[in-house]
């Protein structure tokens, strides 16, 4: 930068035919002005100014450093107009990496491709740790807390778990009253690919102390098979309030204990450290913001 300023000096000067007015425009000293063209002809090894006590006027290898001055300035100049037009249509492939869970986001990410056509999403869908960086994604979506010091992130929303069964499930076995109940209950688990554990379901009784729930009837590493399983009057499932939405208001799954039930989580977006967001990426990541776990898309 320090050099480009030199440049911009040495451009002013030049087209001024003038340190003075060139530092007029620049607002700086005539005396800075020359100093600036003097150590840039140092270090270029060349005089670019014949001078005098009335003019200056460019010397050929002036004129020659003048022409290709121009063009550095105006490379920049469209440089400068690509990144503003990018920006404000932002286009190309962006690669999202998304946890199984992410089919859910759906209804968000067709909304998205709506609003931004000129985008092209590469959704991977996988519950595995990814490497976002080694393995060339634009970003990733993922519950839980980032251990990775070369990734930025940003809170997508918090959601919480709500405990559902369908109206036959409930009919045939009856609606349990506290978490204690839950024992002689089908229960369908979720268990996390990554680590082979089952996922917690956390409840508390009336006085807020924890309750174990051990009863299970079938275990799925995936959540759409729960919630399918959960539809079919198979057993009770402990699932996140986004991908039980529309089932409730239809009714064909009802919500049981909701004061016994204080599971929470948080989705947030990855993408590698820089200090500017690309366009793409700022634009997809405001939006995913603004619109994944509202309960409606544009």
């Amino acid at each position: 930068m320090d050099s480009l300023g030199a440049l911009n000096v040495f451009v002013q000067a030049a087209e001024a035919r003038s340190f003075t007015v060139a530092g007029r425009q620049l607002g700086v000293s005539s005396s800075a002005v020359g100093k600036a063209v003097a150590r840039l002809e140092d270090r270029l090894g060349v005089r670019l100014f014949h001078r005098s006590t009335r003019a200056i006027t460019l010397t050929p290898e002036g004129r020659l450093f003048l022409e290709r001055c121009r063009r550095i300035f105006c490379e920049m100049e469209a440089a400068e107009l690509e990144l503003s037009q990018s920006r404000a249509h932002p286009g190309g492939v962006l690669r999202v990496s998304l946890p199984l869970v992410g089919m859910l986001m759906m209804p968000s990410l067709s909304a998205f491709m709506r609003a931004w056509p000129d985008i092209e999403l590469d959704l991977d869908f996988t519950d595995r740790l990814v490497d976002v960086i080694e393995e060339g994604f634009d970003a990733a979506i993922r519950t839980g807390d980032p251990d990775d010091s070369r990734l930025m992130t940003r809170s997508l929303g918090t959601f919480r778990y709500r405990l559902v069964g369908a109206p036959g499930y409930f009919e045939r076995y009856g609606v349990p009253r506290s978490p204690a109940d839950l024992a002689g209950h089908r229960c369908l688990r979720h268990r996390y690919p990554s680590t082979g554990k089952l996922e917690e379901w956390c409840l508390a009784d009336e006085d807020g102390a924890p309750v174990e729930t051990m009863a299970r009837a079938s275990v799925s590493s995936a959540i759409e098979p729960l919630l399918y399983m959960a539809e079919q009057g198979l057993g009770l499932a402990c699932l996140p309030d986004f991908a039980v939405r529309d089932r409730l208001a239809t009714g064909a799954l009802v919500s049981v204990l909701d004061d016994a039930v204080r599971h929470t989580g948080t989705f947030r977006i990855l993408w590698p450290s820089s200090r500017h967001l690309s366009p793409k990426l700022r634009v997809f990541v405001d939006f995913m913001a603004d619109n994944l776990l509202s309960g409606h898309s544009p």
